[in-house]
C-alpha cells in the first residue's frame, strides 16, 4: 500500500489522481489532501477518503458547514506543508505556479519521494530542487505526460545515455491562427484546447507556447542534460508524447491516445504498469501522424523563455513570474494576449539579473516580476 500526500486535490491533476485511487483502493490511499480556494470538492473529497490532515487556503465560509471528524484541519495561504507528513511514502504535488517550489522543497527536506505536476518547481528553482533531491536521496518522478514519455523511453533511467530529447507539443488553441488574428484572440479563444482538458493557466500557457518553453527548461534538470540536447516538435495528433534519439539513431517513442492518466497512474506505482482507463491505440483508424517545426514568428514566447532558462540564474523566475502575473491579468480580462509577450520580455529586460542564492533570492526574482507586471498596466 503507497501512501499519498496530495497537494492540489480540487485541481484537473489532483482530481485524477484520486481516480486511481478509487481504481486501485488496495494499492494506494490518500493519508493527506491539499486545496486551494474549492471548499465544495475539498469537503466531498474529505468526507470520502477521510485522510489523517487536510489543508484548505483560506477558512471555509460555506453556511452551516461541518468538517468532516477524523482528520486534522490546516488553513491558509501556505498551509499546504502540514500536508505533508511523516506517513505519506510519496508527495504528489500538483500545485500552480510558484507555489508549488515551496512544496516540493519541503517535500524533499522531510525525505519524501516526489510525483512531480508542477513545472515551475524545475523551471524557477531546477538548481537548488535538484540539488537538495541528490543529498536527501529523494526520487522525483514525472507526471507531465512529456517528461513521463522521456521517462519510459529512457527505461526509467534518469541517467541512462541519449542523443536528444524530442518534446512534442500539439501546437495549443493557436496553432492555427495567423498572425493577424492573435493580435485580437480573447480568452476564450486560448482556452479552447484541441486535444486536452486541463485548467485554465496552463491551457493558455499552451497557447502561447510558454508551457513548452517550460518544458524543455524542465527536461535540463530532469535528465541533466544541455539545451542542446532538446528539441520540439509540433505534433497535431498528440498521440506520440515525447520521444528520445540515442547515439545509434534509433528513436523511441511512448504513444497512446491523450490521457493524463497513464503518466499519473505510473508516478505512483512505478515500477508496476497497472491496466488505466485509456483505450488501446486503434492505428488503422489513426491513419497517419503529423509534425513540424514550431512557428517561432507566430510564437516567439518558446525561444525567449528558453533563452532565459539559457542565461540560468534567476532568469527564469523572472520569466516564470511575469508569465504567471500576465496569465492571471489575460484570465479576468485586464490585458490582451499580446501583452502576456510583453510583459514577460519587459521583465527580463528590465532585470539586473543575479545568481540564485537559496530560496529566498527566487522569492525576490518572483516578486520582482510579478510587481514589473502590475505596475507596467496599473493594477
Amino acid at each position: 500500500m503507497k501512501r499519498i500526500a496530495l497537494i492540489g486535490s480540487t485541481g484537473s491533476i489532483g482530481k485524477q489522481v484520486l481516480n486511481v485511487v478509487r481504481r486501485y483502493p488496495e494499492d494506494f490511499s490518500v493519508v493527506s489532501l491539499s486545496a486551494g480556494n474549492n471548499e465544495g470538492a475539498f469537503l466531498e473529497q474529505v468526507t470520502e477518503f477521510k485522510p489523517l490532515v487536510a489543508t484548505l487556503s483560506k477558512t471555509p465560509c460555506c453556511d452551516g458547514c461541518v468538517l468532516p471528524s477524523g482528520t486534522e484541519y490546516f488553513f491558509g495561504e501556505n498551509a499546504f506543508t502540514n500536508a505533508i507528513i511523516p506517513d505519506a511514502d510519496i508527495v504528489v504535488v500538483s500545485l500552480v505556479g510558484y507555489k508549488g517550489v515551496i512544496a516540493v522543497l519541503d517535500a524533499i527536506n522531510k525525505g519524501k519521494d516526489v510525483a512531480l505536476a508542477n513545472k515551475e518547481s524545475l523551471v524557477v528553482g531546477g538548481e537548488i530542487v535538484t540539488a537538495l533531491a541528490k543529498e536527501k536521496g529523494v526520487r522525483i518522478t514525472p507526471i507531465d505526460s512529456e517528461h513521463s514519455a522521456v521517462w519510459q523511453a529512457l527505461n526509467f533511467d534518469f541517467n541512462k545515455k541519449f542523443s536528444k530529447i524530442i518534446l512534442t507539443a500539439s501546437g495549443g488553441a493557436f496553432r492555427d491562427y495567423t498572425k493577424e488574428m492573435l493580435e485580437s484572440a480573447t480568452k476564450d479563444d486560448a482556452l479552447k484546447h484541441p486535444n486536452w482538458a486541463m485548467g485554465a493557466k496552463i491551457t493558455v500557457d499552451c497557447a502561447t507556447l510558454v508551457n513548452k518553453a517550460f518544458e524543455v527548461i524542465e527536461a535540463k534538470w530532469l535528465y541533466n542534460t544541455t539545451f542542446d540536447k532538446i528539441g520540439v516538435i509540433i505534433h497535431r495528433e498528440s498521440i506520440i508524447h515525447s520521444m528520445v534519439e540515442f547515439d545509434d539513431g534509433s528513436v523511441i517513442a511512448q504513444m497512446s491516445y491523450p490521457s493524463m492518466e497513464i503518466p499519473i497512474q505510473l508516478a505512483l506505482g512505478y515500477p508496476e504498469r497497472k491496466k488505466a482507463n485509456v483505450n488501446s491505440l486503434d492505428f488503422a483508424a489513426l491513419k497517419q501522424l503529423t509534425f513540424c517545426e514550431p512557428d517561432i514568428e507566430r510564437f516567439p514566447l518558446l525561444k525567449e523563455v528558453v533563452d532565459a532558462g539559457k542565461m540560468g540564474g534567476l532568469y527564469p523566475a523572472v520569466a516564470n513570474g511575469a508569465n504567471d502575473m500576465a496569465v492571471e491579468l489575460f484570465l479576468q480580462g485586464k490585458i490582451k494576449y499580446g501583452d502576456i509577450r510583453a510583459s514577460i520580455c519587459g521583465a527580463l529586460d528590465s532585470f539586473s539579473g543575479g545568481k540564485i542564492d537559496g530560496f529566498s533570492s527566487l522569492e525576490r526574482a518572483n516578486a520582482f516580476a510579478n510587481e514589473y507586471v502590475k505596475n507596467k498596466f496599473g493594477v
